[in-house]
């Protein structure tokens, strides 16, 4: 233990060194800024007038309430490295939070009261730089007019969250890992709002509509047809059962987290299902496990295992030949524990540590149900099953040199057992042997993922080569067939309907074909982090985008995908035109680009700053694009010809730490932005200007509410969050409902406003990682969610 004592005690310095230089820096930039300050106010002080945008907001008072008390690293004058570096947004937010050092309130104040320009700060409010002195922002007392003795609205106390109202301002104080968000509401609700008022549940409720996208880059053997018509697959947390040709998908959704491995039963209405070790929204440890259910129904019959497998399920097969009433599984614990289960009676019937490496796949024998075969990194073993014990016999190579990886194995109808390996061959394993009794060397060039045993007696193996090959009887080439390089190399194989096949691909593609080619695409989706969502403005389609460096637009009403295009980098960001004619892309390197939305041709490029843009907004006259980067700053430019021409207006700077979301007023002269450190600010983006009056900002209506702090929303915050833990937002078109994208996985539906502390809602489960973004469809019909690394994209009808 010393070893790792001594590792503790190195980090808990580090972190404290971190802590300190983080300090520095903002010590630094405030000085940095403050000497701007002063020498924009002598420039101001010798011209004669304001500036013609300038009478407005120079006037202004700062009221320390619009900003949130933070002592956070200043960006100064552009010379300093922003808190946030490259990484996704969820990434670099979190580490933001544990890397500031929050200061006591005595020094802020101490710090404060030497200040001498503050009076001056408060006049040229107007400025970038100087608008939001540190007094304002720590909540002592600088509004001049509070005092201590004030009477207190009631303060709700929820672990790591509290929230206050002061009644007088008509403000709402949340706090947020320690600091302080305030929210001003509405004048006309200033004397009616009360805090310890119940919120409602929405009357509406949501039902899993369309799952886009399917897991075949990293699963096996998990693709099927039913006798009903339909293909079984899985993606994040959801089993889909689509049936092409009526369009149709119906789910089963028992599973909490991703799904691995999935097994069809000899009756083909019995399926299995396994699942990793997954974390509920409240910390608790969620065992990994198999549930068995009714694909007719969608009932779960059994779960098996909880408590007993370790880590995550990858390999799942029923037996063939004793009515299928066994199941053999294979956990990712160290060992690779292959137990077999009497599923119905949920019993084990024997258990062995089968591998310490990788295990691949696992079948039971067709013909003899005491007989499984498993196969992976550098071994194959035949187990048989006796008096409660599994006994192994090694797969002997003798001669042929022993492949890195055996990777499928299937079963011929005389009883052999046929393997496929990563030097590209396939050997026959003789009935009730250890031992090779035929060899196909190179069947294919690289590795061979996947072996089908269709009804009539053909092979048909596929692998890294994107060659689909069949073979009769005799282990004879029949034909072969290329996989197009767009759907990627292919996974799995599963038989058809007559004579088509269906194949799974590495790209995420399910194909559907024939044996002489002529594939066409069923399900498709994203291949990586997926961040981007943006929704059309008048039609039934929405764009997605992601670490894939796929841009997607989806027809929601046919659930097809219209167009695709592939960029040079990795996208987070999208936002359509209120024409509609073009979608603005923003990526991770500060470039963003503007596509055309019929023909998917490039509009224009550009790039700004050279961090993440995690927000694209244009504005609702369709004049501006704002655009939110890691930079902390938010670029504005004017955009004219229908979202052909950009002009860059300038950069609103002010915020301390990188943007996270945006929302423009409806008549588009304001914007407003939340940060990584929890501030609400207002601007006028034709000028790029801060607002800090609350009475020019508190009555501002939004044309969107994307922000997942203000007034109007922060009851969407769950007990003890951390300000991380909500990564999206959306309005209804006609503002009745809220919908929100957490880190556990949950898309909530609230009503609105949700301006009530702990505001309940409904939770939907689906998605496996953090929900990245969730956006109402035009016409409020249907909204749809994007999940982070399980890479799906989800659509829900509102009901």
């Amino acid at each position: 233990m010393e070893v790792t004592d001594r590792v503790a005690s190195l980090e808990q310095r580090v972190q404290l060194q971190e802590d300190e230089i983080q300090l520095l820096k903002s010590a630094l930039a405030d000085v940095v800024r403050r000497l701007n300050v002063s020498e924009e106010q002598q420039a101001m002080g010798s011209r004669r007038g304001p500036t013609k945008a300038r009478p407005m907001i120079a006037t202004l008072p700062l009221r320390p309430t619009v900003n949130n008390g933070t002592i956070l690293p200043k960006k100064g004058s552009g010379t300093l490295p922003s808190p946030s570096g490259p990484g996704s947004r969820k990434d670099t937010s979190t580490a933001a939070s544990k890397r500031f050092l929050y200061l006591p309130l005595s020094t802020v104040r101490r710090a404060n009261s030497n200040e001498h320009m503050g009076t001056l700060t408060r006049k040229d409010s107007g400025d970038s730089k100087g608008n939001r002195t540190r007094a304002g922002s720590t909540g002592s007392n600088s509004s001049g007019k509070r005092s201590d003795s004030k009477q207190r609205d009631p303060v709700f106390n929820a672990g790591m969250k509290r929230v206050t109202h002061c009644k007088e301002e008509g403000y709402v104080k949340m706090y947020l890992k320690g600091r302080p968000v305030t929210m001003h509401m509405p004048k006309e609700q200033v004397d009616s709002y009360c805090l310890e008022a119940r919120a409602d549940l929405p009357g509406n409720k949501l039902k899993l509509d369309w799952v886009y996208g399917y897991r075949g880059r990293d699963c096996r053997s998990n693709l099927y047809l039913l006798p009903t018509g339909e293909t079984v697959y899985f993606i994040a947390s959801v089993v889909v059962l689509f049936n092409v040709d009526e369009q149709l998908q119906r789910h089963y959704t028992g599973h909490t987290d991703d799904i691995k491995c999935l097994a069809v039963h000899p009756d083909k209405i019995t399926i299995a299902t396994g699942q990793v070790a997954g974390t509920s929204s409240d910390g608790k440890q969620l065992a990994p496990h198999v549930r068995v259910w009714d694909s007719v129904s969608l009932n779960t019959l059994h779960v098996l295992g909880a408590g007993f497998f370790d880590r995550a399920l990858v390999c799942l097969a029923f037996s063939k030949s004793n009515g299928g009433n066994t199941l053999c599984v294979v956990d990712d614990s160290n060992d690779h524990v292959l137990s077999v289960w009497e599923w119905q009676r949920e019993d084990r019937l024997a258990e062995v540590k089968c591998s310490n490496e990788s295990v691949f796949a696992a079948d039971f024998h067709p013909t003899d149900s005491n007989i499984v075969v498993t196969c992976g990194k550098s071994h194959l073993y035949f187990w048989h099953l006796e008096k409660g014990m599994l006994v192994k016999k090694q797969g002997l190579f003798e001669k042929q040199e022993k492949p890195k990886f055996v990777l499928c194995v299937t079963f011929a109808e005389n009883g052999d057992a046929i393997t496929g390996d990563s030097s590209g061959n396939i050997l026959v394993w003789g009935k009730g042997t250890n031992r090779i009794s035929h060899v196909i060397q190179a069947a294919h060039e690289g590795s061979i993922f996947a072996l089908c045993m269709l009804r009539n007696g053909t092979l048909v193996s596929g692998g890294k080569d994107r060659r689909l090959i069949s073979w009769d009887g005799s282990y004879r080439q029949i034909q072969t067939v290329e996989v197009p390089e767009l759907f990627g190399p292919i996974r799995t194989i599963a038989e058809g309907r007559g004579e088509t096949v269906l194949i799974g691909t590495t790209k995420h593609f399910v194909l559907q074909g024939s044996l002489d080619g002529d594939f066409m695409p069923i399900t498709q989706g994203h291949t990586d982090e997926l961040w981007g969502l943006a929704v059309h403005p008048w039609k039934p389609q929405f764009v997605t985008c992601g670490y894939d460096r796929q841009v997607c637009l989806w027809d929601s009403s046919s659930h097809q995908l219209i167009w695709t295009k592939s960029m040079e980098d990795a996208a987070q960001s999208a936002g359509f035109h209120p024409s509609g004619a073009v979608v603005a892309i923003g990526t991770q390197n500060g470039r963003w680009l503007v596509l055309d939305s019929e023909s998917k041709d490039l509009v224009t490029v550009h790039t700004d700053g050279n961090e993440q843009l995690s927000a694209m907004h244009y504005g609702p006259d369709g004049n501006f694009l704002g655009i939110g980067s890691h930079d902390n700053y938010i670029y504005i430019y004017a955009v004219a010809e229908n979202g052909r021409k950009y002009s860059r207006v300038g950069k609103c700077s002010g915020h301390s730490s990188f943007i996270t979301h945006l929302d423009w007023s409806v008549d588009s002269q304001y914007l407003v932005s939340n940060s990584g450190d929890y501030e609400i600010l207002y601007w006028i983006p034709s000028v790029c200007k801060q607002v800090v009056s609350v009475e020019s900002t508190r009555d501002i209506e939004w044309a969107t509410h994307t922000c997942t702090l203000g007034f109007q929303v922060f009851g969407l915050w769950p007990d003890g969050s951390d300000g991380t833990d909500v990564n999206a937002a959306c309005r209804s078109g006609d503002k009745s409902l809220l919908v929100t994208g957490d880190d556990f996985g949950k898309v909530h539906l609230f009503s609105y406003p949700c301006s009530q502390f702990r505001a309940p809602s409904h939770v939907y489960g689906g998605h496996s990682s953090h929900v990245t973004n969730v956006t109402f469809l035009h016409g409020d019909g249907c909204l749809v969610s994007t999940g982070g690394k399980d890479m799906s994209v989800m659509q829900w009808r509102i009901v």
